[in-house]
């Protein structure tokens, strides 16, 4: 079955993994990760693609971000994907892919995932045992969104600062969404919809979806459709 093309659509926001190579780590260091945020840093204002969260686990990272151009986000991941192989292979002695093959990405209804997405990259490095609080890994925009530090990579969306009308407020409701975590249901659903390319909203969301791109947005089911049965 040939692949779908990625749904990408300018002005929502997108979900986005790439990971290593047979699940090969991709940094093995804090340089590693350093020069990877650096990168994200300067293509994400070069191809105008705001990065409201993000997180860079060892052998993975995760991007939370909204591109203002349909090709904003593509080119972001392809930047930054060229540049940081080359300095990987050069500082590391090694040659070859890195990659597990072009990154996943998919369209998520804001008003319904955007803050449990990014609760569920907080918890990314909790759930894979890098740390027992997400405030302990430096390696993502959590700390951020609390108030330990200042990331120059975050432009926070619309509905982080809906959540209080001072940065404090803001930090402490954001910090009690992250510590009630997310359900197992909305979990799956995150991570099923970033890995296969179905965007991820209601059902009002997907139909509205479906008449800005010519791309299905949604699993159909397989099969015949339903014969429609005549009245008696």
């Amino acid at each position: 079955m040939a692949r779908l093309p990625r749904l990408t659509l300018p002005g929502f926001p997108h979900h986005a993994i790439q990971r290593g190579n047979n699940r090969q780590p991709i940094f093995l260091d804090a340089a590693d990760r350093e020069t990877m945020w650096n990168l994200l840093c300067e293509y994400a204002r070069q191809h105008q693609v705001a990065v409201h969260a993000y997180v860079l686990m060892d052998n993975h990272f995760h991007l939370l971000a909204t591109p203002q151009a349909e090709r904003g986000l593509a080119l972001l991941m392809q930047a930054v994907g060229r540049r940081y192989v080359r300095y990987f292979n050069q500082r590391h002695g090694r040659s070859g892919t890195l990659w597990e093959g072009r990154y996943r990405s998919t369209v998520i209804q804001a008003e319904r995932h955007l803050l449990p997405c990014m609760v569920y990259l907080d918890l990314n490095p909790v759930r894979e045992g890098l740390c027992d609080d997400p405030a302990d890994f430096r390696w993502s925009s959590h700390g951020h969104y609390i108030g330990l530090r200042t990331d120059r990579l975050i432009t926070p969306h619309p509905l982080y600062w809906a959540l209080g009308n001072t940065p404090f407020a803001r930090d402490e409701a954001y910090a009690s969404l992250v510590r009630e975590g997310i359900g197992y249901a909305e979990q799956m659903a995150i991570t099923h919809s970033v890995l296969n390319g179905w965007a991820l909203g209601d059902a009002d969301f997907l139909a509205s979806l479906q008449q800005s791109t010519p791309r299905r947005v949604a699993k159909t089911r397989a099969g015949r459709p339903p014969v429609a049965r005549k009245q008696v």
